[in-house]
């Protein structure tokens, strides 16, 4: 099976050595809004597009590293069933644990992706390799972003993040592959009419 997916071969270019990606919450991984229910619990809605993106970034060597100004138990419920371990939350100055990250890691920011929508996400958007935005993102942040995705925030935004790095390294052949495979007919398991050769 051939791959659809087609972008701009500078945008590969940037995204060839980047060991760790950065993402915001609110605005990338969900649409935005935030819901609250009456005992003023904050809900989000995910995507699985965007779900399945993260592990395979983490199959292709890739460390996704969630960064947030928000907590909430819905995202740690979401990270934990990702199995998505580096996550900050309540973050106010996001670009200074993003080089607290890349430190521990033994990385730079040319190894590094960002993705984010408003004006928190800058500090790590502006030293980053690549940076990609939503559509809706804040105008500021849309003018330093390499690629503003296709799809919307929370509809599969941060899974087209995340192709991008994934066929610039050459592993998105290699992941879809198994998924590409044609079915193989079940064996006919009805029996033989009795009196009869096969």
């Amino acid at each position: 099976m051939k791959p659809t997916q087609m972008f701009p071969p500078e945008l590969l270019m940037r995204a060839q050595d980047v060991k760790v990606a950065f993402l915001d919450v609110d605005g990338v991984l969900t649409d935005g809004r935030l819901y609250f229910s009456e005992a003023g619990e904050t809900l989000k809605c995910f995507h699985t597009l965007d779900g399945l993106g993260l592990q395979f970034l983490v199959r292709a060597g890739i460390t996704p590293v969630i960064i947030t100004g928000r907590d909430s138990p819905a995202l740690r419920n979401r990270l934990k069933a990702l199995s998505i371990p580096r996550a900050f939350y309540g973050v106010e100055d996001k670009g200074q644990v993003a080089e607290q990250v890349l430190q521990e890691l033994g990385l730079g920011w040319h190894q590094a992706a960002a993705m984010g929508d408003d004006w928190p996400d800058l500090s790590m958007m502006l030293k980053a390799a690549l940076v990609v935005a939503p559509p809706q993102a804040h105008s500021e942040v849309l003018a330093v972003a390499h690629w503003v995705t296709q799809k919307a925030a929370g509809q599969g935004a941060a899974r087209e993040f995340c192709d991008v790095m994934l066929i610039a390294q050459g592993a998105y052949v290699k992941l879809l592959q198994p998924y590409a495979q044609p079915a193989t007919r079940a064996p006919d398991s009805t029996p033989e009419p009795r009196g009869t050769t096969p």
